[in-house]
């Protein structure tokens, strides 16, 4: 049950009540001016890998660029993007980007310097921010989102595949940060009130990978080659996605030995919980990408339509 300081005013706490109210409800409660009423919008998530794939001429970059063609034509073209990417961790809470002209991050080392000169100069969206944090609530407290309007930008894990999708950089773009103190269930329960989203024009995008292990990555192998528990792991995963038994994907830490090998650190998974929060029951799957890079990365992703 609701506490009763969540029941005293439900227009301000809408977005804590947006994971156990049917959508129409929530909708009709009608929290947002900026962001207009559209054709839902899908869910991807998707698998970032390494750096150099927003720069290389690789089957995954063509693939992030041939789905981002498919939006205006086969999919409704996005009022906004919003990104989770597994590098923006926070602490106190969930934040939102909400500067006008976010700045673009290069947050990694020891690569050439043509990805130190890249840019994605999508603006932000302060307005749509300021509602989204104020319909998006912390889980259990049920507060407003955190707002940085200064600090933060787009980190790789961003631009990296949405600069191959939407080169033109012209769609406002939000950066969602997660906080990493924070159990899986609760960012899946963020991921559930991004759903009404979907209906507003925003198109969420989870980047990370469903099995990203950096210590004992070997590159220079072939897409299909992975450790025994990398397969394995990104199996589950998959089976889990295709049954459409989502909840089942935040208690990945039960599976034990082979989910602490395949994230000795969780930040990439996270972003997977909040894309499946915001999927449909009627939502369909597809995956691309269906492969491995450097042995302990699984660059699986997902388009849920």
């Amino acid at each position: 049950m609701l506490n009763d300081r969540l029941m005293l005013n439900r227009r301000d706490f809408v977005g804590a009540l947006g994971a156990v109210l049917p959508l129409a409800d929530v909708l009709a409660a009608e929290p947002f001016r900026v962001l207009k009423k559209s054709p839902r919008m899908p869910v991807l998530f998707v698998g970032h890998g390494s750096p150099m794939n927003a720069v290389g001429d690789n089957a995954y970059r063509r693939s992030w660029q041939a789905l981002g063609a498919e939006f205006g034509a086969k999919y409704p073209a996005p009022q906004l993007i919003l990104c989770v990417s597994a590098h923006w961790l926070t602490q106190g809470g969930w934040y939102l980007t909400g500067m006008a002209k976010p700045k673009t991050i290069h947050d990694f080392g020891g690569f050439p310097q043509e990805l130190f000169d890249q840019q994605y100069p999508a603006p932000g969206a302060p307005a749509a921010a300021s509602e989204i944090a104020q319909f998006v609530r912390q889980p259990m407290s049920g507060t407003a989102l955190g707002l940085d309007k200064e600090e933060w930008g787009f980190d790789h894990g961003t631009w990296s595949v949405l600069k191959p999708m939407f080169p033109k950089a012209d769609i406002p773009l939000l950066q969602l940060g997660m906080d990493y103190g924070r159990s899986p269930a609760e960012h899946y329960m963020v991921g559930q009130q991004l759903k009404v989203l979907r209906e507003r024009g925003v198109l969420i995008v989870g980047s990370g990978n469903i099995v990203h292990n950096l210590r004992v990555s070997r590159r220079g192998t072939a897409p299909n080659q992975a450790y025994d528990w990398a397969i394995e792991f990104d199996r589950i995963v998959a089976d889990q996605l295709t049954r459409g038994d989502l909840g089942s994907l935040q208690r990945f830490q039960s599976l034990g030995a082979v989910a602490r090998q395949a994230h000795p650190t969780h930040d990439h998974y996270l972003p997977l919980l909040h894309a499946a929060g915001a999927v449909d029951a009627k939502d369909t799957p597809r995956f691309f990408n269906a492969d491995f890079q450097s042995a302990s990365i699984s660059m699986r992703s997902i388009v849920w339509a």
